[in-house]
């Protein structure tokens, strides 16, 4: 089953999630949300932020390949199926949209 996550969605984070899915989709939504390098003790968790001033069409392939990197590697547990975005209220802001899997929801 997929669910989308969207990146950038504020809300409060669960620190009790009552199912792995809930927890993995939470997950993958801070990942994408979290400047590379902006996290004390874990530095590389999230997006590089090499899309920053390139153009539209670049920064979505930039963006892409950063977010699979980024969930593969920090949430194992979930599966990027698809990547869309949504124009933010300022021009140039992109918002990925990711169609995720969990690949062990047997728990969910």
């Amino acid at each position: 089953m997929a669910y989308i996550v969207k990146a950038y969605t504020p809300g409060k984070i669960n620190l009790a999630p009552q199912s792995t899915v809930e927890e993995v989709l939470q997950n993958v939504a801070i990942i994408v949300s979290t400047p590379k390098f902006s996290v004390p003790l874990e530095r590389g968790l999230g997006l590089a932020q090499r899309f920053i001033d390139k153009p539209i069409p670049a920064a979505q392939s930039i963006l892409i390949s950063e977010v699979l990197d980024a969930v593969e590697e920090y949430e194992p547990r979930a599966q990027v199926e698809n990547v869309t975005f949504e124009l933010g209220n300022q021009p140039g802001v992109l918002i990925p949209v990711l169609e995720v899997s969990i690949i062990d929801d047997d728990n969910g």
